[in-house]
């Protein structure tokens, strides 16, 4: 193990860049070992359960080492990169397996000049260390396991300090939807973290038996891919970030709120003729006018309108949550999934600003720019299957929100209009709804002004 004289190694760790994130995986670094860095500068990107991020670095010297390869799923709180800082004397040693003492050493150095944190949660606390290790990651498994068995045997005569149970969100929302204490929970999984199993197996008492599988689950979906299967006949997938987030959150609003659909089918010819008007003119010029922007700006004249529509239902309390705002959720696919990016305050916007918001967001999200901040706090979404020659579907609630709108392709068909059969722009509209809180006629009223509002876009004024 080496030391420096004139400059001190400082560790940089995976910050929490969400709410309650436990992991991130390194897509691609920018900096290499030697390379100069200064403060802010970004030095690698990072994809989350909920977004690919790009993390500055928080001070200026000279990278000494890269902690973990490109495509590396590594646990927050865990040093990802070691900057070499002029000054401040001797450094740390470079094995990165240090005894837990580490991180109090690194408290008492001098301290940094204040500054605004760059990234949610920069700045980790030590008690980081005490996440769940992933595996493969052998080194920072090693600070994690000396961590906890310092604070489990009082280490260096420090109070030994309760750990909170390990669980990754998804298992920690099922675990709160059924009402379960984590704390009272045996957890099965590696590393002494609670599956979704030990979840259920905590909710009913376990057969006579005492099964097998509770102690060690091993579903057949989950399983190592054999040894022997053909590559040229198959291809496997690992199910990680975005997907993954996205995955857990459909299966948890599938089977938590009470889904109902309904329909209609609307003549929006006329709406289709105001959107060639908007684009002509001059106060629309530069910004993004479609379809798309109408039906958003008819949904939240809807929920104007029919203000119950948009809620959440609080489970722990037993209370229906009224918003009094509107951050409309738009479904975007994107090459690392489905995100749901929301524009705050929608109801606040006019017409223009109401089509800037929705081109930023649009770019935002093709680019894989879109940050964890802009997919949180939605009310409630439209989903635009119509874009891949769809005519609807029966749309899934984003987790917390209480309606989702889906819209279908628009196509030139027969329709009776004033009496005589003529081609029309049609359309299909669902609206999907949490019965809990949405009753069929409230929904129904919302999906009828929807519908009122693109067969006469003139309501907009009159409504809006």
């Amino acid at each position: 193990m080496t030391t420096m004289t004139e400059a001190s190694v400082r560790e940089f760790k995976m910050p929490d860049v969400g709410e309650g994130l436990t992991e991130a995986e390194i897509l691609k670094w920018y900096v290499q070992p030697g390379d100069t860095v200064t403060d802010g500068q970004v030095v690698c990107e990072v994809e989350t359960a909920k977004a690919a991020v790009e993390l500055p670095i928080p001070y200026d010297g000279v990278v000494h080492e890269l902690r973990f390869p490109e495509g590396t799923t590594v646990a927050v709180g865990t040093s990802i990169i070691a900057v070499s800082v002029a000054g401040g004397g001797a450094a740390p040693e470079e094995t990165p397996a240090a005894p837990v003492a580490a991180p109090v050493q690194e408290e008492a150095k001098p301290a940094a000049p204040a500054r605004t944190p760059v990234l949610v949660g920069y700045g980790v606390s030590t008690s980081a260390t005490k996440r769940r290790p992933r595996k493969g990651a052998e080194i920072p498994a090693q600070e994690a396991s000396a961590a906890v068995q310092a604070e489990l045997n009082g280490h260096a005569g420090t109070a030994v300090v309760e750990r909170r149970p390990l669980a990754k969100p998804p298992v920690r929302k099922l675990a709160k939807d059924l009402g379960v204490d984590l704390a009272t929970v045996t957890p099965s999984g590696p590393d002494g973290i609670i599956t979704r199993e030990d979840v259920h197996a905590a909710v009913a008492p376990a057969p006579a038996p005492a099964p097998e599988p509770v102690q060690a689950p091993q579903p057949v979906a989950l399983s190592p891919a054999p040894a022997t299967y053909d590559t040229t006949r198959e291809t496997r997938i690992p199910v990680k970030g975005v997907r993954k987030a996205t995955a857990a959150a459909m299966v948890g609003s599938a089977f938590t709120a009470p889904h109902v659909t309904e329909f209609v089918t609307v003549d929006v010819t006329r709406t289709m003729k105001l959107v060639e008007e908007l684009k002509q003119d001059k106060e629309m010029q530069g910004r993004r006018v479609n379809p798309l922007l109408l039906i958003a700006k008819a949904l939240l004249v809807a929920v104007k309108r029919n203000p119950d529509i948009n809620a959440s239902w609080d489970e722990a309390a037993q209370e229906i949550v009224l918003k009094h705002y509107v951050n409309l959720g738009i479904a975007a696919a994107t090459p690392r999934g489905l995100i749901v990016p929301n524009i705050k305050d929608a109801h606040a916007k006019t017409l223009p600003q109401l089509a800037d918001s929705l081109g930023e967001l649009v770019s935002t999200a093709r680019d894989g720019k879109t940050s964890p901040a802009a997919m949180q706090g939605g009310t409630v979404t439209i989903t635009n299957v119509g874009v891949f020659g769809i005519d609807t579907g029966t749309p899934i609630l984003n987790p917390g929100e209480s309606a989702i709108l889906a819209i279908g392709t628009i196509r030139l068909q027969p329709w009776v209009h004033k009496g005589k059969v003529k081609p029309r722009q049609v359309t299909t509209l669902a609206l999907s709804f949490d019965h809990r809180l949405v009753d069929g006629e409230l929904g129904s009223k919302v999906l009828a002004d929807v519908a009122a509002i693109l067969e006469q876009p003139k309501r907009l004024i009159t409504w809006g």
